[in-house]
């Protein structure tokens, strides 16, 4: 069997590249290459094809089918679907889609690439190729990363397998472990992913609750969120300062144009930061639901900021001096 496997490698291969439409990535097939015992290009009738039991999918929009069905009535399907064969029927393993919107079109058969595998393969297949899919929902994605850690895919591994950063995947595995009111602020609303992370940190769980409750209803942003956890912004407070330029009168004015600029800019920021905190902090539901901890922090944060703040006084006071 083992001097069987180039041949029937290349074999594989072959047929991928005849099935030049194929929207499968090059680490779905080299996967398929190395593990497939058979493979073809078949039309396939489209009833005797069975959904995947463990399609990591949840959800599929209704309008997107609907368009793709009356494209599909229009020109057909224009790229093979994956399955591999149970019995006298087929086990869907990637183009779930394509398969739903051939029913819609009352379509008899449709294009597939018909391949022999285990069930671990065709699951490890399923998973990564809706990776790919950019409207993947958070809740999904991270579904299906814990699927792939299950399979014995280490984060590094899984990251280099899809091309995610390593701590992408890492914060996408704590949402999979995230308690109900998380998982379901997300299925919600997929723009709170950052809130999702800050409410994670809070230990408190009826706070927590109440907190998401506010994310999804649009009555706290992150910004007022992460006072409450006492998170970090993870964003740069402060830009490079502009290249050296030569000492010429015109480099002089420009850089001069552009410091006064970047302090203009910068004290509207300021402004409008403390202005946001202290409009929070006169609120006594929000003092209230800061557990003692990070009102400690938050307190002794402000302290390190007020002791900054002077010291950028006495440089300007210094200057004016000069």
């Amino acid at each position: 069997m083992a001097s069987k496997r180039p041949l029937l490698r290349e074999n594989i291969h072959r047929l991928f590249d005849e099935a030049v439409s194929t929207d499968l990535g090059p680490g779905i097939v080299s996967l398929i290459e190395s593990r497939a015992t058979h493979a073809q290009i078949r039309e396939v009738p489209v009833e005797r094809i069975l959904p995947n039991p463990a399609q990591p999918r949840l959800s599929y929009e209704e309008d997107s089918l609907t368009e793709l069905a009356n494209s599909i009535r229009e020109h057909g399907v224009l790229q093979p679907i994956l399955v591999r064969p149970i019995g006298s029927q087929y086990e869907l393993i990637a183009g779930e889609r394509r398969w739903r919107a051939s029913r819609l079109a009352n379509r008899e058969s449709i294009p597939a690439i018909v391949v022999d595998f285990d069930e671990e393969t065709a699951l490890e297949v399923s998973i990564i190729e809706n990776l790919q899919r950019e409207d993947v929902s958070p809740l999904e994605e991270a579904g299906m990363y814990r699927k792939m850690t299950d399979l014995g895919y280490s984060v590094r591994q899984l990251a280099q397998k899809i091309g995610k950063d390593k701590g992408y995947v890492e914060n996408r595995l704590r949402l999979a472990e995230a308690p109900a009111e998380i998982r379901e602020l997300v299925s919600v609303r997929k723009d709170t992913i950052s809130h999702a992370y800050e409410l994670m940190k809070l230990t408190d769980d009826r706070l927590r609750r109440r907190l998401a409750k506010r994310v999804a209803a649009g009555e706290l942003s992150l910004a007022k969120l992460r006072a409450i956890t006492g998170g970090d912004e993870g964003e740069p407070v402060a830009t490079k300062g502009p290249r050296r330029r030569a000492r010429t009168m015109a480099g002089s004015l420009a850089a001069a144009r552009h410091a006064d600029d970047a302090l203009v800019d910068t004290k509207g920021k300021l402004a409008s930061a403390v202005d946001e905190l202290v409009d929070l902090l006169r609120h006594p539901d929000v003092i209230e639901q800061i557990p003692d901890v990070n009102r400690s922090n938050l307190a002794k944060y402000l302290t390190i900021t007020r002791l900054k703040l002077e010291n950028a006084i006495a440089i300007l006071r210094a200057g004016l001096a000069e």
